[in-house]
């Protein structure tokens, strides 16, 4: 991938798995390869039918009843689709940051109108949208392993709300976890929305 490649999407790397060193990793690298080989095994009709829904759950949140600022991401590869779900946004007025991946791993923000407003720009949202691979009823959440939404998660105050988008069946146990490792405090799945704070 050449270097400042924009990328409007959660996971730049939609099928890799990033091994990183540290407690957990090996748990975490085998549910990662588990997590997305059930993914690609999704049909076009089926990921396109849990995008809908997981549009319509994330949008009958209450802290998105009216325009706000939200921090969201292009899905990319077997990620669970956001493109009904950010078309909402925009139908209500809502404005919506997009992440680009810079050559560190960390993410940049844009506007709507492409417009670089920086790594802090996150901490403007009430509402981040987030990818991930899995997470657990503490709403510890699984990621690619590149440290990108943990650093811009980071960013956010208290009050802003994480949430994370999963298929059912992504719910798991429990997720390894090491001291960086943000938490989320809702996870929506195509069946249900799950308040974890």
């Amino acid at each position: 991938m050449p270097p400042n490649r924009r990328l409007h999407c959660g996971g730049a790397y939609a099928d890799a798995v990033i091994v990183n060193a540290g407690a957990g990793a090996e748990a975490k690298a085998r549910l990662r390869r588990e997590v997305l080989a059930s993914r690609r095994s999704r049909s076009p009709e089926q990921r396109a039918a849990d995008a809908e829904s997981l549009a319509l759950h994330v949008l009958d949140l209450p802290e998105l009843q009216e325009p706000t600022t939200a921090a969201a991401y292009a899905s990319f590869g077997s990620e669970p689709g956001t493109g009904p779900l950010l078309a909402g946004l925009a139908r209500r007025g809502s404005q919506v940051l997009l992440p680009v991946l810079l050559v560190d791993r960390d993410l940049d923000w844009t506007s709507p109108d492409d417009v670089r407003l920086g790594v802090g720009a996150v901490a403007r949202a009430r509402v981040v949208v987030c990818p991930g691979l899995a997470a657990d009823p503490s709403g510890a959440r699984l990621g690619r392993g590149g440290g990108s939404y943990d650093r811009a998660l980071a960013r956010c105050g208290a009050d802003t709300v994480r949430v994370l988008l999963l298929h059912d069946d992504e719910l798991v146990e429990s997720v390894p976890t090491a001291t960086h490792d943000q938490r989320v405090h809702i996870v929506v799945t195509p069946s249900r929305i799950m308040r974890l704070r």
